[in-house]
């Protein structure tokens, strides 16, 4: 009988994930696939178009040659439901920035969003959508737990994923050390905080770190943060969805960044 061995066990299950990470993912939608065409680090893959898509695309990529289908080819390849708009790309997946990278070469006054435990991929592409458009340097997550990056995600993120660095961790509280050690202010979100938001800090490094809605941040995880803050809120539903409370408080990071003047 053939000895069970767990290391190799678990090597093999290794190796399974990392073949999994590296296989292309279909995108769709407008700004996804657009967003992912006009990265240069992405590669190219089939795109399929219907011959009404493949108008607009060609007016703002004189160069792409897509295959011209039908809707029901294009769903055909997609998950159920998925609000397509005409437009798949197989996408090559993207190389994997990790932390030590960021650091190395990341703004004098960064802005980054801290992931725990987020497991939607709809709040998790919501979150770097809200991060593109706020300027966030990074958002960063667990390599466990945290979903992958398929469509859905992708078509959450509406093409921010190919504009925001997405960097998985294996240690959360580490990273938060680490960013810790270049002079970033670690705020955490927390309904029982001791203070609230207006009173953080938000110039210089900042990292913005959210929980998972019901069970917040760990213990490890709210440990390694500087304070703790929490989002006034009032009303018989006073808890906001994690991707809103990361839209607030970017917002609000960059309400007071841009106008450089202390909160009202």
């Amino acid at each position: 009988m053939k000895k069970h061995n767990p290391a190799a066990g678990a090597r093999n299950k290794s190796a399974e994930r990392s073949k999994s990470a590296k296989q292309s993912t279909w995108l769709y939608g407008w700004h996804t696939v657009r967003a992912a065409l006009d990265n240069p680090r992405r590669g190219t893959g089939r795109l399929l178009t219907t011959p009404e898509a493949a108008t607009r695309l060609r007016s703002d990529f004189p160069g792409a040659s897509p295959e011209i289908v039908e809707r029901a080819q294009i769903e055909s390849v997609l998950p159920k439901g998925a609000v397509h708009q005409g437009i798949a790309l197989d996408a090559p997946p993207l190389a994997e920035l990790s932390l030590d990278d960021f650091l190395v070469d990341m703004p004098a006054e960064a802005l980054v969003l801290v992931l725990d435990q987020i497991t939607d991929p709809h709040n998790v592409g919501a979150i770097l959508r809200s991060a593109a458009a706020f300027g966030a340097a990074a958002v960063v997550v667990h390599d466990r737990g945290t979903p992958p990056t398929t469509g859905v995600l992708a078509k959450s993120a509406s093409g921010a994923l190919d504009l925001v660095p997405l960097l998985r961790v294996p240690n959360l509280a580490r990273a938060l050390e680490a960013l810790g050690q270049e002079r970033f202010w670690r705020i955490g979100f927390d309904s029982e905080g001791e203070s609230l938001l207006s009173a953080a800090p938000l110039d210089g490094r900042i990292a913005l770190v959210l929980g998972a809605e019901g069970s917040g941040l760990r213990r490890l995880t709210r440990e390694a943060c500087d304070m703790l803050v929490r989002i006034p809120t009032s009303g018989p539903l006073a808890s906001l969805n994690v991707s809103n409370a990361a839209a607030v408080a970017l917002y609000e990071a960059a309400r007071r960044r841009t106008e450089g003047k202390p909160p009202k």
